[in-house]
């Protein structure tokens, strides 16, 4: 059985990211990814995005947080947008003049009044994954975990990073990480006592 592995090589995670930008342009498939890394929520909190969650149509402006009810808990989240989203968000709106504030941010292109199917949303990132040759574990909620990994990485305390992603436990939010023998054996080899 595959378990969804987080994108651990900075160098890798930039290709990923950067496949929908640079190699295969696509304003909604890159802001998707941007929005999916930068924010940690589900696959499914994500799909549910209006563009009155994110754009201030009567200021002209991005909001500074993104406020929702995440489906799987039922809680409150309360997200701070970072200028790569925000960056994002702006470039694809470009590329869709006459936007309303009710519009799904990754709305079908079938039925204008839905966002696209978590299927879809996970075709997307199986391309985008394939062709940068990342593993074959790579899902929507590889985002999730990459996220989490790459906190954790840069310093910020496990205790925090389940309070982001509203986990009921640390062996939880421990099992996200997904710390391997390598995450560990460089403790060990830059420890020197």
């Amino acid at each position: 059985m595959s378990k969804t592995q987080p994108i651990r090589q900075t160098g890798q995670l930039t290709d990923f990211k950067n496949y929908y930008l640079k190699e295969h342009p696509n304003p909604r498939n890159y802001t998707l990814i941007v929005l999916g890394l930068n924010t940690a929520l589900r696959i499914g909190d994500i799909l549910k995005i209006t563009w009155d969650m994110v754009f201030d149509f009567e200021k002209g402006e991005y909001r500074v947080h993104l406020q929702l009810t995440e489906q799987k808990t039922g809680k409150e989240n309360i997200i701070a947008l970072n200028r790569t989203v925000t960056e994002a968000l702006e470039d694809f709106r470009k590329e869709k003049p006459g936007c309303c504030k009710t519009d799904y941010l990754f709305c079908s292109q079938k039925n204008r009044d839905k966002p696209i199917s978590r299927y879809q949303a996970y075709r997307i990132i199986k391309k985008a994954a394939e062709e940068t040759y990342l593993s074959e574990h790579i899902s929507c909620h590889s985002l999730r975990k990459t996220f989490g990994y790459h906190a954790w990485k840069n310093g910020t305390p496990p205790a925090l990073l389940m309070d982001i992603f509203n986990h009921s436990s640390y062996q939880i939010t421990k099992r996200y990480l997904c710390i391997e023998q390598d995450d560990k054996d460089n403790v060990f080899f830059h420890m020197d006592l």
